[in-house]
């Protein structure tokens, strides 16, 4: 089994091939403003490089959301475009899933956090069975700190920004772990794989005030 992993929500690839159950290449580079332009050449050199051609993909999983509107929109596109080409289905998870899944320590409550500007944030509390207790959702951080108080356990805020006044573990995908994971959820037809937001776009919100 070899599957195509791709997460492209925030300023960062992390995309990697895993082959019955290893890692076998991955790429995790910050590109900023280049990853729409970067993102695709960057996949398929690593295809490329894990001597494999893209036929021999048998599953592509997508991290479809939260995060940067454009970033979503870019790994969604590959995703979609590869399951399409090769006649496969995809596997969608959010970037908050991935995160909590990924944190080494499993024993505390996994709290991962993406920055969404003017003190809120895309957030999510996880319990050590990665099942949320807070599900994943767009909210001022203010709020999640209010939420993460509740917690009868220890915690950890996780991501792969900082905020100020908050100690967070830094995000370091282990996308091996991920991808043994949710290995068998179910996919989905590449016409029916949409981002995930959480959260309107500047343009709808602008036009939603402007029809209140």
């Amino acid at each position: 089994m070899k599957v195509l992993y791709i997460d492209t929500t925030t300023s960062y690839l992390y995309t990697g091939i895993v082959v019955d159950g290893k890692l076998i290449v991955e790429i995790k580079k910050e590109f900023g403003k280049d990853l729409s332009r970067q993102a695709l050449s960057k996949i398929s050199d690593m295809i490329k490089q894990a001597k494999l051609k893209p036929t021999d993909i048998d599953k592509i999983m997508v991290v479809n959301g939260p995060g940067s509107f454009t970033g979503i929109r870019v790994g969604v596109t590959i995703a979609k475009t590869f399951a399409y080409t090769l006649k496969k289905e995809v596997i969608t998870l959010l970037s908050l899933e991935a995160m909590a899944i990924s944190n080494k320590n499993e024993k505390v409550f996994k709290v991962p956090i993406i920055d969404a500007r003017r003190g809120y944030i895309y957030g999510a509390i996880y319990n050590q069975e990665n099942i949320p207790v807070l599900k994943p959702q767009y909210i001022s951080l203010e709020a999640l700190k209010s939420a993460t108080n509740h917690l009868l356990e220890d915690f950890e805020y996780i991501s792969n920004q900082e905020f100020t006044d908050l100690k967070v573990e830094s995000y370091n995908p282990n996308i091996e772990k991920i991808v043994n994971t949710l290995i068998s959820r179910e996919g989905t037809n590449p016409h029916a794989v949409n981002p995930v937001y959480l959260k309107q776009t500047e343009a709808e919100e602008k036009q939603n005030t402007e029809i209140i």
